[in-house]
């Protein structure tokens, strides 16, 4: 913040205290303009109040003055003809201001006309490529500006890229990762799942576990962003995931500290692209990250501390909360609140500095810079506790995730037996563990569970007294097809895997495939599908273009599939060659999953605390800044 903009600040409160209205007379007469003299007198008197010169003060009343006759003039406008008033600024990367503008469009217009009338004034082709925030949330293209809350004289910050055509790259990057996203949660392949701090397996409904992950999947690929200093392309990642997050129940989101953080990190994102235009909205996010954070730390933090110690990695979070309340406070020219949120994030701040030698030798040693930057926090600077934290905790995770498993092949394989009711009737896999733990089997247990909803008492009950009754709510079991296992042998699978699959889906081809498919385990069993699927395609291509071998021109085309049965698949009649091609279709599609997975995992650092790793400079250099303001 520049030393104007701190004038401005607390003149325009001090002018709020005193009533003074700079476009009614006697600053400002109409017809005539404004009144030298009488805002001369007021700079005077404000001036010796605030500590500022004369001119200077003169020169910010003026422009807070202009700054209130547009905004009179857009609502007599507003009030004539309809027509809002949007003040828009326009940021680069860097959090420079690019352009200023303003805007005018009818609030019955959709998003998309806002959009457009922002792209030619800033000559822009695309006008997809605008991305308009408005106190916190993206503006939608497809609804109209009033039923998304926006009004006459509001200011709206846009997101473009840089001049340089990155614009449009960046418009690029950001629908691959949506789409990369989505294909991973979406995926049966389960490349994430939702873990608590120690690596325990979480399990919620489909609707709330796949809001959950799409939030925190776009939280991850945003903070990657941010590392790389790229806060247009993290905040516009971030708000995505909020929207994510908001798909899933209230009651979830006051109790998963990831909601907590997002809120923290978008606050950070309007900081650093210099964005207080967002004030009350950064405002209300704070308070819900301090909401959330003491739920589940204590009033004060005092429950983290007693547990970890005032040392622990969490407290950088804290830190990080604390410094942007005081800049909050300190835009709102509560000072005195202000220096007391800087003091204690000052504090915080000191204690959690790391040695700059003792990370460099841990990082000699072979360990992570941000695993050891947060090992040696939560060991109070000691390298041998920090070198024991780290083995610890990989040693806690390994167990949990190793007790998990068992849960987690349940879930999938429960998954997959229900590809048809997306995700209605959901069971929860941790209740179908305890109670085949008792005995009980595995059909039986989840019918008990379907009937209770996942009550767990009512299902044992269920169990124990009324078994007969489950057992005949059972679907009747199928033999699986025998002409559709030599299909299925045919194209390639094994035979247990195909007679199973055949079982589950009731010999319904078509499933049995996507149930296979999603079944491989590895991308390279996908590729030697599509290998196999290609040359059989290509051959049957061949045959129908006339360009199969003479020696074959009178026989259906055929081809040998590289398995370990006799049977061949024979592709010379149209239905088979469909099939071929559906399986084809099918396996190139779960193959991209695996390359959705890794362009998705690319920046994603390979920490399971990386959120709480901050190194702390850009923190020290902003406490210091605002700092040295109060002190003027």
């Amino acid at each position: 913040m520049s030393d104007m903009e701190n004038k401005l600040v607390q003149l325009r409160i001090r002018l709020q205290e005193r009533g003074v209205k700079l476009w009614e007379s006697p600053y400002y007469v109409e017809d005539l303009g404004s009144s030298d003299s009488a805002v001369e007198l007021l700079a005077q008197e404000l001036s010796r109040e605030l500590h500022i010169t004369v001119v200077s003060c003169k020169n910010s009343l003026l422009e807070l003055q202009e700054h209130s006759l547009r905004k009179l003039a857009a609502r007599r406008e507003f009030d004539d003809t309809g027509l809002a008033t949007f003040h828009v600024r326009c940021v680069d990367n860097q959090g420079g201001t690019a352009h200023t503008l303003e805007v005018k469009c009818a609030l019955g217009e959709l998003g998309s006309n806002l959009q457009r009338k922002i792209a030619d004034k800033l000559q822009l082709s695309e006008a997809d490529h605008v991305k308009c925030i408005s106190a916190g949330r993206m503006v939608v293209p497809q609804a109209t500006l009033k039923s998304q809350g926006l009004k006459n004289n509001q200011q709206l910050l846009v997101i473009v890229g840089q001049p340089d055509a990155r614009g449009e790259a960046l418009y690029e990057r950001i629908r691959q990762i949506q789409r990369d996203v989505e294909v991973v949660v979406d995926s049966d392949h389960r490349f994430v799942d939702l873990e608590d701090q120690d690596g325990n397996v979480m399990f919620l409904p489909p609707h709330e576990n796949r809001a959950l992950l799409m939030g925190m999947s776009l939280g991850e690929k945003a903070r990657a962003a941010m590392r790389r200093g790229h806060y247009d392309e993290a905040l516009l990642l971030f708000l995505e995931a909020d929207e994510k997050f908001n798909n899933c129940d209230s009651k979830f989101l006051d109790y998963v500290d990831n909601y907590a953080l997002l809120n923290l990190d978008i606050v950070w994102c309007y900081l650093c692209l210099k964005n207080i235009t967002q004030l009350p909205d950064a405002q209300r996010r704070l308070d819900v990250c301090e909401r959330i954070l003491q739920r589940s730390y204590g009033e004060n933090f005092s429950r983290l501390y007693a547990l970890k110690g005032s040392s622990c990695p969490e407290r950088a979070l804290i830190m990080r909360l604390q410094l942007l309340q005081g800049v909050i406070l300190f835009h709102q020219n509560q000072r005195v609140e202000a220096r007391a949120r800087l003091e204690a994030a000052g504090t915080a701040l000191a204690e959690l500095k790391v040695n700059s030698e003792q990370l460099e030798l841990l990082v000699e040693m072979g360990f992570d810079a941000s695993a050891a930057r947060l090992a040696l926090r939560s060991s109070n600077g000691s390298v041998e506790q920090a070198v024991q934290f780290i083995q610890q905790r990989r040693q806690r995770l390994q167990a949990a995730r190793a007790n998990s498993d068992s849960e987690r092949q349940l879930s999938r394989r429960l998954a997959q037996m229900q590809l048809d009711n997306d995700g209605r009737d959901w069971v929860h896999p941790r209740s179908v563990c305890r109670l085949m733990d008792l005995g009980y089997e595995q059909q039986l247990v989840v019918e008990a569970l379907r009937r209770t909803e996942n009550d767990l008492a009512r299902s044992l009950e269920l169990l124990q007294y009324h078994s007969s009754e489950l057992r005949q709510g059972l679907p009747d079991s199928q033999a699986a097809d025998e002409q559709m296992l030599g299909t299925l042998r045919g194209l390639g699978f094994k035979l247990p895997a195909a007679r199973a699959a055949l079982e589950i889906t009731c010999n319904n081809l078509d499933r049995a495939i996507d149930f296979l498919l999603k079944s491989l385990a590895t991308e390279e069993e996908l590729n030697s599908v599509v290998e196999r699927m290609s040359a059989v395609d290509n051959a049957a291509t061949a045959a129908a273009t006339g360009a199969a071998s003479t020696s074959s021109s009178n026989a259906p085309a055929t081809s040998a599939l590289p398995n370990s049965s006799s049977e061949q698949l024979s592709v010379g009649t149209p239905s088979k060659v469909a099939l071929v091609k559906s399986v084809l279709n099918k396996a190139k599609t779960e193959l991209e999953t695996y390359r959705a997975y890794r362009r998705f995992n690319e920046d994603i650092p390979d920490v399971d605390q990386d959120y709480l790793d901050l190194p702390l400079e850009q923190e020290e250099q902003l406490l210091n800044e605002y700092t040295q303001l109060l002190e003027h």
